[in-house]
């Protein structure tokens, strides 16, 4: 194999996506348990993964355990793979998937489904799990979106609901067991169920009313009724790793990454990863400042990037940037802060960011009425934005970037076009406290297109029509006439497929199958990405894709992801469903507890 493939490298773009023989990779030969870690996507996409970095490192210092990368190929490499009968193999030491043991994904978008199955196909694995009867090959899969695992519960052994430090090795140790001691599938797989946080897709019965609503979800085999995910408790004693691998060629976020906390004390009621990883946990100033000053004299790299859902609510901030410029300024090492808020950003903390290179911001109101924020709780006013951005203009800035989201719940025209107006009124500060005028200004206003997610106050609304999207769109557009203002506004298409997948059920599972034996592939590119060939899946399977995506469901409708339980109690979703319709705000977790139950999974308490 290594001869046919240096011979197809040659012919293919960045052929060191393929190669492995990074600094800091792990290879461990002759292991009991073999993993396969895999990323439904790019090189560069998965390697700009901080989960999949943390497991890598938490499943290899396991004793007598292997785990091995294994990322998607282009168009280009698939090509020459299957023409010359390569099998898609791991990074670390070329070994082919099939001869692993647990074939492990991370999903984090459902446009990556059918890459599942492509990769899958290229192992040489059969895609159904009803297929592949021994205990070797078992298929698990973790990340956001396994919170709502139906469509691929065909295709799937095991999903791992949570965070899974602890988690992973539980299931590994369990698996060692039964491979040592011979045990059959089924049995493995009833076992697995009981482990807290495994969610066993073959134990559960779904049935369905005639409407084609979920009828019921019942367990088989004394499999439990709610699976809980699972979370670390102290983030200070998760494993962080400083020893981290290091690209052999440039990757989307190309710097060390360091994670402030997990969770995020806001109650945006659009957003699916602040109620799926409550409750907050934070880590220490000082564990921060040691696992970064090891993680940039381990890489090389002069960029430390803090990352969280919302950098600037990490209490001690200023303290670690501090400690952080103490160490970084004197080797030009420079610090970024994704993910901040307008109304706690500070010339402070702007004095902070721009010691060593001055990006550009970006702030996300998301609406551009007051009342369609307060519908969401966004809990940002129109000052605060305003403010924000003066504050950047008078501090040197020319950058501003203004993210929006279209077709929320209760939108009306007017709060469309109440964001150009706010963006209007963005470039009104940059003419009256810039600094510097001469450099110019660039104000971006990008929009994406609503999708209802599982586990929010939203997963019952319906989303907007593609053709409603579209026009809303056109209004905005046509509401910005100044070219110091730029507009770009995500596809729709892909949005509306992805709002069917992410509420979608078992139904969905031949839809998926379908699309990729019509050539469906890495579906998050738009270079790849064929709307009409997935309509064509949907109509072959005789499944309305307007049922899962534009259809507003009833608050007592067993919903297909019912039987997962994120820690977020029901009620509390009704309650702030209701409320956003009464365009009212709740507080944040530190201005007052809403009690969303989420406490129960760190021992009756939050971090906050």
């Amino acid at each position: 194999m290594e001869e046919k493939l240096e011979r197809i490298l040659r012919k293919v773009q960045k052929p060191a996506r393929y190669t492995g023989g990074e600094l800091n990779q792990i290879i461990k030969e002759n292991c009991g348990v073999n993993v396969a870690f895999c990323f439904p996507d790019l090189y560069e996409i998965g390697m700009s993964n901080l989960g999949m970095r943390i497991l890598y490192a938490v499943m290899n210092k396991m004793e007598d355990v292997s785990c091995q990368r294994v990322f998607a190929p282009w168009t280009d490499m698939e090509k020459e793979m299957r023409e010359n009968d390569v099998p898609l193999y791991a990074l670390e030491t070329g070994k082919p998937v099939k001869e692993f043991d647990i074939i492990a994904f991370t999903l984090g978008y459902e446009m990556a489904y059918s890459q599942v199955l492509n990769m899958l196909d290229l192992a040489g694995v059969p895609l159904h799990a009803a297929d592949r009867h021994g205990i070797e090959n078992i298929v698990i899969a973790g990340g956001v979106c396994v919170y709502n695992g139906e469509p691929l519960a065909d295709f799937v052994d095991v999903f791992s609901l949570g965070e899974g430090e602890e988690a992973l090795p539980e299931f590994i140790d369990l698996y060692r067991k039964a491979k040592n001691e011979g045990w059959s599938k089924k049995r493995f797989l009833r076992a697995a169920a009981d482990i807290e946080g495994f969610y066993v897709p073959s134990l559960y019965d779904i049935s369905y009313n005639s409407d084609g609503t979920v009828a019921a979800i019942t367990p088989l085999d004394g499999a439990p009724a709610v699976i809980t995910k699972r979370i670390v408790r102290d983030m200070d004693k998760a494993l962080y790793p400083t020893d981290m691998i290091v690209p052999s060629m440039e990757i989307v976020h190309d710097r060390v990454t360091l994670e402030l906390f997990r969770g995020c004390i806001r109650g945006c009621r659009f957003c699916q990863a602040g109620y799926v990883y409550r409750p907050v946990r934070s880590k220490s100033v000082e564990t921060l400042l040691e696992q970064a000053r090891e993680s940039l004299e381990s890489s090389g790299y002069q960029e430390v990037s803090l990352s969280s859902l919302s950098s600037s609510d990490y209490r001690p901030l200023a303290d670690l940037c501090d400690g952080l410029l103490e160490y970084c300024e004197p080797r030009k090492t420079s610090l970024s802060l994704p993910s901040l808020r307008a109304d706690n950003f500070s010339v402070e903390l702007m004095e902070k960011v721009q010691k060593v290179r001055k990006s550009g911001l970006t702030f996300a109101p998301e609406a551009g009425s007051q009342r369609l924020r307060d519908a969401i709780n966004k809990n940002v006013r129109e000052e605060d934005v305003l403010n924000a951005c003066r504050v950047a203009f008078e501090g040197g800035w020319n950058q501003v970037k203004l993210y929006f989201m279209l077709g929320l719940p209760t939108e009306t025209d007017e709060d469309v076009v109440a964001i150009a107006e706010l963006a209007f009124k963005v470039l009104r500060e940059w003419k009256m406290h810039a600094s510097n005028k001469a450099r110019g200004v660039r104000i971006t206003v990008s929009t994406s297109f609503f999708v209802p997610k599982p586990h929010t106050p939203y997963q019952w609304e319906q989303q907007i029509t593609m053709e409603e999207y579209e026009r809303r769109c056109t209004l905005l557009k046509d509401s910005m006439r100044t070219k110091a203002i730029g507009y770009n506004w995500h596809d729709g298409k892909t949005s509306y497929l992805e709002a069917a997948l992410a509420r979608g059920d078992r139904r969905l599972g031949k839809v998926i199958e379908k699309a990729w034996e019509l050539g469906a592939r890495l579906d998050g590119w738009s270079e790849t990405f064929d709307f009409d060939l997935w309509m064509r899946a949907f109509s072959e399977c005789g499944v309305d894709p307007d049922f899962y995506a534009t259809r507003e469901r009833g608050e007592d409708e067993i919903l297909p992801w019912d039987m997962v339980f994120v820690g977020v109690n029901k009620e509390h979703f009704k309650l702030e469903r209701s409320l956003s319709r009464k365009d009212r705000l709740s507080p944040d977790c530190r201005a007052g507890c809403m009690h969303c139950g989420a406490d129960c999974l760190n021992g009756g308490k939050c971090d906050e």
